[in-house]
């Protein structure tokens, strides 16, 4: 199979790339104003979780769609649109509440419209890597990847904050459209190759193919790799737990340790001040000798930091704060390992539709852990809920590594991924 992958294309993907972070650094701000404004108007968990849940179905179903159409359609196409109507759908709802249209209806269909937006741009985005960027770079590419956006969302939070010192709401969202249009200068100045230039043969390219047997294909090739179907199964019970966090942290901020939005916001930096920690690590070290054994550690010291929540005294905001800079280290370690097995091993005319296939199933329990979250957060509360996902996570880690044969592929060059 030929690389079609070089120099030239490596430097468009760093063009590209940079435009990218601009626009991640606008939908971190709208996530972080949305977020806490949905705190503040109903001060409810029922109403964050219904809000998350809101954003997670519609993105669900449009990501295997996104994955299938980025193998077929040029992904340039996709993401100028994509970023165009995200940017238009930010300037409507701009415009509701100048005009004094400020009910939560308007804003969950506004999450509603954003979620499948980005069900398209997240895997188009990152089928994009494998194509632009050489194989012996992709770790490092992976690990600054995390480190820029870690940057990024170090920044997202403290931005928001700051600015609704002195705009309202509505003024706020202005960043979005403004990142936009700084993002797509130069998506329009490089050229994204297409998947079939890397295949050998160009009998795929040339035959018509159903929608449904695109994505068959793509499930049938995570099913031929042990490793990766049980690191997917293992992320779908984990996203699951973690919805608590996830959907609670402004509540448990708020209402339960009294903190405010600069709290808020500092509490959400510090976990993205750890990734960016992590970051730094996965960039500087070149390769990983014990990848699946140092995934797996790093899954448990992240649920051991989500389990210490549940312990911190009111109002005892450093202690949170450590226990979300531990959790946040381990990410980029962890992500940065499973996508480099994951690119280097998935044909890449398929690699569409094997990552939105991943994401998808990673994110399908997902919708039901955040109406979850309601519901036994109301009966536990959300200390004792974070102590428990916590403590279950680990078991469930463990038991995988223990109690199936992925500690077998510890060492990828000396085995087939496949069998």
């Amino acid at each position: 199979m030929e690389e079609i992958a070089n120099q030239k294309t490596f430097k468009n993907y760093l063009i590209f790339w940079s435009g990218q972070l601009f626009s991640l650094l606008g939908s971190m701000v709208v996530h972080f104003v949305i977020t806490w404004w949905i705190q503040e108007k109903t001060g409810s968990a029922w109403f964050l979780a219904l809000a998350s849940f809101l954003y997670l179905l519609p993105m669900l179903i449009a990501t295997p769609i996104a994955g299938v159409l980025s193998d077929r359609i040029n992904r340039k196409k996709i993401i100028i649109t994509v970023d165009s109507l995200q940017a238009f759908t930010t300037f409507l709802l701009i415009l509701l509440f100048f005009m004094g249209f400020t009910d939560i209806g308007i804003v969950f269909l506004f999450i509603i419209f954003r979620s499948i937006l980005q069900g398209f741009h997240q895997p188009t985005v990152y089928t994009v890597i494998p194509l632009m960027v050489p194989k012996d770079k992709l770790s490092r590419i992976n690990g600054l990847n995390f480190l820029f956006s870690g940057l990024v969302q170090l920044i997202g939070p403290a931005l928001g904050a700051t600015l609704s010192l002195f705009l309202t709401f509505h003024q706020i969202l202005w960043i979005d459209i403004v990142t936009f249009f700084i993002a797509l200068i130069p998506l329009l100045l490089i050229k994204i190759p297409s998947a079939e230039a890397k295949v050998e043969s160009d009998t795929i390219s040339k035959e018509k193919r159903s929608f449904f047997k695109d994505f068959k294909e793509g499930a049938a090739m995570i099913i031929k790799m042990p490793v990766l179907l049980t690191i997917i199964i293992l992320a779908m019970f984990l996203n699951f737990l973690i919805q608590p966090l996830a959907v609670l942290l402004p509540y448990y901020i708020n209402t339960i340790h009294g903190g405010d939005i600069t709290v808020y916001a500092i509490v959400s930096i510090s976990m993205n001040a750890g990734m960016i920690s992590g970051a730094v690590v996965t960039t500087i070290k070149k390769q990983w000798n014990h990848k699946i054994l140092t995934t797996f550690v790093g899954i448990v010291i992240f649920l051991i930091g989500y389990a210490y929540l549940a312990f911190v005294p009111t109002s005892f905001f450093i202690m949170m704060i450590v226990g979300l800079f531990i959790m946040g280290i381990n990410l980029p370690i962890i992500n940065t390992i499973f996508q480099t097995i994951e690119q280097t091993s998935v044909p890449p005319d398929k690699i569409g539709r094997v990552m939105s296939i991943d994401q998808t199933l990673s994110m399908m329990i997902m919708p039901i852990g955040a109406l979850l979250t309601g519901v036994l957060s109301t009966i536990l509360g959300a200390t004792i809920l974070f102590l428990y996902c916590g403590i279950f996570g680990i078991v469930i880690t463990i038991g995988t590594y223990l109690f199936t044969n992925i500690r077998h592929y510890d060492n990828e060059e000396k085995v087939d991924l496949f069998k």
